[in-house]
């Protein structure tokens, strides 16, 4: 079987471009990762999404453990041919959800129990656990289990957060054992302190990944704090490794992590937004249920060649979006996530080419000029 790989093609300053080969095939990079939360990026069919450019999916090891369970998928085959998607998986380890959309749970050093949010019964989830799920699903790339930190944290809960993540990246990478054309991701903790963030990529990599993540940003600091953890936390990761930025977010956002050296990013902004009417385009977001499109004929953007440009205008999506229909979840997701890759190409090119801060000008002008509406 062929192994887990990465490679750099060319670089941009601190930007960079190339590939992940694994034995489902290659991940250019940067990547975008569209989310498959239950096993299914939502309004979408699996041909679509690799049609936009996708090479890889994120599927979430909270929701699936406990909906339809990790050893029913693995019964019916693992988690690819239970979605019908054949090229690579990441999944997350479960500890943002269990932090995020579980009021009734209780963490020690072992791990998290924690009552579910679907029918109210009573898992625990350790280090040991998601790493045993997330074989089950059989991922391809699989992140150590680690506690996301919320913002704001005073240093001293920061600190404790950070180490008790530290040890389960430990465990993690015990549990995840030798499995050859698989991948284990460690997480970068520490909030928003340098001195922090330092400690743990070192501690990270005394364990030893194959990739690695900077955790706990984007948790509500803002896009400015971000960037400024970003400006120094991926130069502490190592240079020859995937670097991924969890939750990773908005066009801008994509941009400035690209810039500051980020190789994989992933969100659920691009299918959400698309099913709640709004369209990302490059002159920026448009609104469709807003009434000034109503008897619109253009495309959402003549420039795009995804179906829903190709095919319907902005009067016709205004409509099945106020009607609900589902056609305009499909749509509006299917344009969404194809400006997304596309915004990719586009940055995985300019860094090929040498001129990504040309390709960063004109993408910040174009959206500064755009008639866009108000959210």
């Amino acid at each position: 079987m062929t192994g887990f790989s990465f490679r750099i093609d060319a670089t941009d300053g601190k930007a960079r471009t190339g590939a992940i080969n694994t034995p489902r095939g290659e991940i250019r990079t940067p990547a975008f990762m569209p989310v498959g939360t239950a096993a299914t990026v939502k309004a979408m069919l699996p041909e679509n999404v690799r049609a936009t450019g996708a090479d890889i999916l994120l599927g979430n090891t909270y929701h699936l453990m406990l909906r339809p369970t990790a050893e029913r998928i693995d019964r019916l085959g693992g988690l690819h041919r239970f979605m019908n998607w054949d090229r690579p998986i990441l999944t997350d380890s479960g500890g943002f959800q269990v932090m995020s959309l579980t009021a009734l749970r209780k963490m020690t050093e072992e791990g998290v129990r924690f009552k579910s949010h679907i029918d109210g019964s009573t898992h625990h989830l350790t280090p040991e656990r998601s790493m045993e799920i997330q074989r089950l699903l059989g991922s391809d790339i699989v992140m150590a289990f680690d506690e996301c930190t919320p913002f704001p944290a005073d240093e001293a809960t920061a600190r404790r957060s950070m180490e008790l993540s530290m040890r389960w990246a430990q465990r993690s990478r015990d549990a995840f054992g030798d499995r050859p054309g698989h991948a284990l991701f460690g997480i970068q903790q520490g909030s928003v302190f340098r001195d922090q963030r330092a400690e743990s990529a070192e501690k990270l990599q005394a364990i030893g990944f194959d990739g690695y993540a900077v955790g706990g940003l984007a948790v509500g600091e803002g896009q400015e704090t971000m960037f400024e953890v970003l400006d120094y936390a991926p130069d502490m990761l190592p240079q020859d490794k995937p670097r991924y930025l969890m939750g990773v977010g908005k066009p801008d956002d994509i941009v400035g992590a690209v810039e500051r050296g980020i190789d994989m990013m992933d969100c659920v902004l691009p299918s959400r937004s698309g099913r709640t009417g709004q369209a990302f385009t490059r002159h920026g977001v448009i609104n469709i249920k807003n009434a000034r499109h109503m008897d619109d004929p253009r495309p959402l953007d003549e420039n795009c060649t995804c179906p829903a440009c190709r095919n319907y205008s902005r009067g016709y999506l205004h409509h099945v979006m106020r009607a609900g229909e589902i056609i305009s979840s499909m749509l509006m997701t299917w344009h969404n996530l194809h400006y997304y890759q596309e915004l990719m190409q586009g940055l995985r090119d300019a860094i090929a080419q040498g001129r990504l801060q040309a390709f960063v000008a004109d993408f910040h002008a174009q959206r500064a000029a755009g008639d866009i509406d108000p959210l």
